[in-house]
């Protein structure tokens, strides 16, 4: 079962990216609650950018971990411990302040406010052959009406290169990590927490 289905079964835009990593379900897992999205230089140059307004109040982005984009106004949808975790925002993602609405995990089914969308995010882990694993990352954003959907789409064709930038790096490094921690327990040595 895949959680970000059930919460977001139709979607007017979605990416999705993926990769083989060389570790178990567990240790992945780990890595993927623990990955910086904004780690690299580029992802941070991008996210920048999109947050201008913040960057002029002073308010530099040291990190986004999945724990980061819950405090700054995601929330968490659904999660499986050890699998899948889903989060999701909802509100005008294409204005210059990229407004946010403070919505619950029990009202994003339902939200549909007029000239909104909101957006799930998804990162799965799948189990594979010989204690390997895969992980998926998917987003999928729902308009409201059309006026939302014409406006994110004009937005969603600039942004999304990105975005899905940002999403291969964050998988890289998901990789790195749960092969490196992979590494030191086959050593015996203790992962770095």
């Amino acid at each position: 079962m895949v959680l970000l289905d059930d919460l977001m079964p139709r979607w007017d835009e979605a990416d999705h990216h993926e990769i083989a990593v060389a570790a178990d379900v567990d240790r992945t897992y780990r890595a993927v609650r623990q990955v910086d999205l904004a780690a690299s230089p580029i992802a941070r140059a991008l996210f920048a950018f999109r947050n201008l307004p913040a960057l002029v109040r002073g308010d530099a982005i040291a990190t986004l971990t999945l724990d980061d984009a819950v405090r700054a106004g995601f929330v968490v949808l659904a999660e499986e411990p050890g699998r899948e975790i889903v989060l999701g925002v909802a509100g005008r993602f294409w204005t210059i302040s990229g407004t946010r609405m403070t919505i619950g995990r029990e009202d994003f089914a339902r939200h549909a406010e007029r000239g909104t969308a909101k957006a799930a995010m998804s990162f799965r882990v799948d189990p594979a052959r010989l204690g390997r694993s895969r992980v998926v990352t998917e987003t999928r954003v729902l308009c409201a009406d059309a006026t939302a959907r014409r406006h994110f789409r004009r937005y969603w064709r600039v942004v999304r290169p990105g975005s899905a930038l940002i999403r291969r790096l964050a998988l890289l490094q998901i990789k790195r990590n749960a092969e490196r921690d992979g590494e030191r327990a086959a050593c015996g040595a203790l992962p770095e927490r």
